[in-house]
């Protein structure tokens, strides 16, 4: 009845990394056996640009790397550590996140107030700094390597793969790449989608001007995705841009559209692997709502059905119950007229307007077969659109965060 499409996947191998960058990553103690302490460095002064969780509750390298961005006007790396987030540690957490970049920043030789840094894992333990900070002095000795992998594994928490990806693209004759790395799968939600994600170009760009960029094109990607509701303590993207190319973005010319349009194909791309290993998750949901009255309202209605747990199940048992997806419009605050919803579920038709349905439940069941779930919601009251991720919600779900401790 249908005919599968592929949702863009990022590339795990072989991405190529911006000039001027180095990373590796080790492992520290604070896991069992996986990498956990992951360095990036630019060898460049570059410019920075930063979002962070909307969180009232925030970790202390949050509060950290926000002073950090603010100090300073160029910086030169990243410190992260995964399997303790070091958030709700109280003034003993803000001392260790300090002291993880005046140790890195004595490693590199460089500032400290060039430094950020990022922890993910659980909340409300003691960081194990001493282990950290041995940890600092050896993954210094895997940048030579320009351990990107290393990296890329050193952040993950529950996930079960690496999210990278990059794109190289001429600008004014030079060559410029940029790279993406994020961790994610649960305590997922937007607003700072618990998940970090690191962006590298070689590119040059002005401070003010990459941090408009990057606000803006969060608000695309990592902001529109879900899978479970949650909006962690840690989460930031960060990003640098070392002008190591060569090339230099300048607003409103046809380099900065370029270079704005290829960031968001970045950024996007590890948005929808995230939602991809969405913990338990065995569905990629993409839903896009067309004809609300404006973009924020299409954007509403989008994130109420990508949040909806009865949606989430339903599509889990494939079971295309359109009363749960029409409820969930309901009830986001939006203006639209209910006779005119129409719903079409992987190129089939579930519901028409004026509440017609022409297939059997059976019929209807079939689209949902897929791994990959392309919901088209049509309101048709304007022209307001938007697209946003989830997956669906299942057991295994339950299971891993009932036990996430142990």
């Amino acid at each position: 009845m249908f005919k599968e499409k592929e949702i863009t996947a990022s590339i795990k191998t072989e991405t190529k990394v911006p000039l001027g960058f180095r990373a590796g990553g080790i492992h520290c103690g604070i896991k069992r056996s996986r990498k956990d302490l992951a360095l990036i460095v630019s060898d460049f002064p570059a410019t920075a640009a930063a979002v962070f969780t909307t969180n009232k509750v925030q970790a202390a390298p949050v509060l950290v790397s926000k002073m950090v961005l603010a100090k300073s006007k160029f910086h030169k790396a990243i410190i992260v550590n995964s399997g303790n987030a070091n958030a709700c540690t109280g003034d003993n957490g803000y001392s260790d996140a300090l002291r993880m970049i005046n140790e890195t920043a004595a490693e590199l030789g460089i500032d400290a107030n060039e430094i950020f840094v990022a922890s993910t894992g659980v909340i409300g333990e003691p960081l194990p700094v001493e282990k950290i900070i041995s940890g600092i002095h050896s993954v210094n000795s895997v940048l030579s390597g320009r351990d990107f992998t290393g990296a890329a594994e050193a952040i993950m928490t529950t996930d079960t793969f690496t999210k990278t990806v990059s794109s190289t693209f001429q600008i004014d004759g030079e060559e410029i790449t940029i790279y993406g790395m994020a961790k994610g799968s649960g305590m997922i939600h937007p607003n700072m989608a618990t998940m970090l994600g690191f962006v590298l170009t070689d590119a040059k760009i002005d401070k003010e001007i990459f941090q408009t960029l990057l606000k803006e094109t969060t608000d695309k990607t990592f902001n529109r995705i879900i899978v479970d509701g949650d909006t962690s303590t840690n989460d930031m993207v960060i990003a640098l841009a070392n002008g190591a190319s060569g090339a230099t973005i300048i607003p409103q010319t046809e380099s900065y559209r370029i270079f704005e349009e290829e960031l968001y194909k970045i950024l996007k791309s590890l948005s929808i692997d995230i939602v991809r290993d969405g913990e338990g998750a065995t569905k990629l949901i993409e839903i896009t709502v067309e004809g609300a009255r404006t973009d924020e309202d299409a954007v509403k209605a989008a994130r109420t059905i990508a949040l909806s747990p009865l949606v989430k199940t339903a599509v889990h048992g494939e079971d295309a119950n359109w009363g749960r997806i029409i409820a969930a419009v309901g009830y986001s605050k939006i203006d639209f007229d209910p006779e005119k919803f129409e719903i079409i579920i992987n190129g089939v038709q579930i519901l028409y307007q004026n509440y017609s349905v022409t297939l059997s439940n059976a019929e209807a069941n079939q689209s949902l077969k897929s791994k990959n779930i392309y919901m088209t919601i049509r309101l048709n009251g304007g022209k307001g659109r938007a697209t946003c991720w989830t997956c669906d919600l299942s057991a295994e779900y339950v299971k891993i965060n009932g036990s996430y401790r142990s």
